[in-house]
């Protein structure tokens, strides 16, 4: 069993929040906030603000505790993803997008309804804690577990636990 540990990054301006267009291997594009693996030998924190830095350019300097937490259990592809998403309390810079993964092309700040159209595009264990962040229905420190069965990207059966 392979475990993966995710950083995820809420970044604010004006009440809109950043949402990156991530081009994965197939060629699609999913919307979703910044943010990356944990490397070994970092924490969330440090791994979210090199993530942020090298995706988008902007520089954070202070993170709020954890807002939410997700874990997906892919028993079929014998891995497990953990993910600790944080909200970013100062930044500064200006949006550029030379992602040295070659993974996130764009990015844009977004209202709820436009957050909720683009979120569509990423998987379930994404838009929906996103999605209910975004209209305010995450106490901090929530947890949201799911289990998904399949090995396939365009056809997984995703189960909230």
């Amino acid at each position: 069993m392979r475990d993966w540990s995710v950083a995820g990054g809420l970044i604010l301006r004006e009440d809109r929040l950043l949402l990156v267009a991530n081009r994965r291997r197939d060629g699609r594009i999913e919307w979703t906030p910044p943010g990356g693996v944990v490397d070994f030998g970092e924490t969330s924190l440090e791994a979210l603000g090199r993530e942020v830095r090298e995706e988008t350019g902007l520089e954070v300097t202070s993170w709020s505790d954890l807002v939410y937490g997700v874990s997906v259990d892919f028993p079929d592809r014998e891995m497990r993803l953990g993910v600790e998403v944080f909200r970013a309390e100062r930044w500064s810079g200006d949006l550029t997008f030379e992602d040295p993964d070659g993974i996130v092309e764009d990015g844009v700040f977004v209202d709820g309804e436009e957050g909720s159209v683009l979120l569509e595009s990423a998987p379930r264990w994404v838009w929906e804690p996103v999605g209910d962040w975004l209209a305010g229905r995450v106490p901090d420190g929530a947890r949201y577990d799911f289990l998904v069965s399949g090995t396939s990207p365009g056809n997984l059966d995703v189960e909230r636990r």
